[in-house]
């Protein structure tokens, strides 16, 4: 009877046990040689409902008038940060063009910032002298589900941010997360692509994966642990009823 009750006792242990393994980030760390001609940051291509802010400057101010931008021009656009985002920026229509004072509609979408950069430089060209134009997202978006603190979609106005950064605004992992398998979904090209990640190694750290695009989602999948938990063998109660039975066969057997 004492070993079947410490045999019980036994399987509840083994099933708590989380190793220390299975919760550290990048355990190889001081192993990792980082790559010295990889370039992590790869280009962000504009899409339908991007909002841009564009600066220009020039020598002459005045001559830059025509071409001011109106804050009216985004109002009745929605947005998950609300009108205030949108008071500030350029949204790219489902056409994929925005509207630009002076110069009318310019084809956005599929282009970079860079490239969009180029193409009002060289439109403003012919009004004023010595243009300099920035471009820059100001919508970017991310979503982060699964085994966080606080999922949810993000939208923030850094278009540059990694995944500790993004991990890092949803709270970070629950003790109850497979940090050996965090999927991110993509969208490239029009198609959906998916990539496992383990963030208990570091070789993610020097991938085309490590810093977000728009629209990127992140599923934190929850461990074994908290698999289990959610069943039969997790269920306290019934690990109980189950317990009271094998007992009671026990005393009739050995009776």
């Amino acid at each position: 009877m004492k070993k079947l009750l410490l045999l019980f006792v036994g399987i509840i242990c083994l099933n708590a046990c989380t190793s220390k393994k299975d919760i550290l980030y990048m355990q190889n760390i001081d192993q990792h040689t980082p790559a010295q001609t990889l370039d992590l940051y790869t280009e962000k291509y504009i899409q339908v409902n991007d909002i841009l802010k564009i600066d220009v400057t020039a020598l002459n101010e005045e001559s830059l008038t025509p071409f001011k931008f109106k804050k009216t021009q985004a109002m009745g656009a929605t947005n998950l940060n609300g009108p205030a985002i949108l008071l500030e920026g350029y949204l790219v229509n489902k056409n994929g063009a925005i509207d630009y004072p002076g110069l009318g509609n310019i084809q956005a979408a599929g282009l970079t910032t860079q490239e969009l950069k180029e193409v009002i430089e060289l439109r403003l060209q012919k009004f004023v002298r010595d243009a300099q134009v920035k471009v820059r997202l100001v919508n970017f978006k991310f979503t982060v589900l699964g085994e966080v603190k606080a999922p949810g979609t993000y939208s923030i106005t850094d278009e540059n941010i990694s995944i500790p950064q993004a991990l890092g605004m949803a709270g970070d992992l629950t003790i109850q997360a497979d940090r050996n398998q965090v999927l991110l979904v993509r969208e490239i090209n029009g198609e959906r692509v998916h990539q496992r990640i383990d963030l208990t190694q570091t070789d993610w750290m020097n991938s085309p994966y490590y810093f977000l695009k728009q629209n990127d989602i992140l599923y934190v999948t929850p461990n074994t642990a908290k698999v289990k938990s959610a069943g039969i063998v997790g269920n306290l109660g019934t690990l109980l009823s189950v317990f009271s039975i094998l007992l009671s066969s026990a005393v009739l057997i050995f009776r």
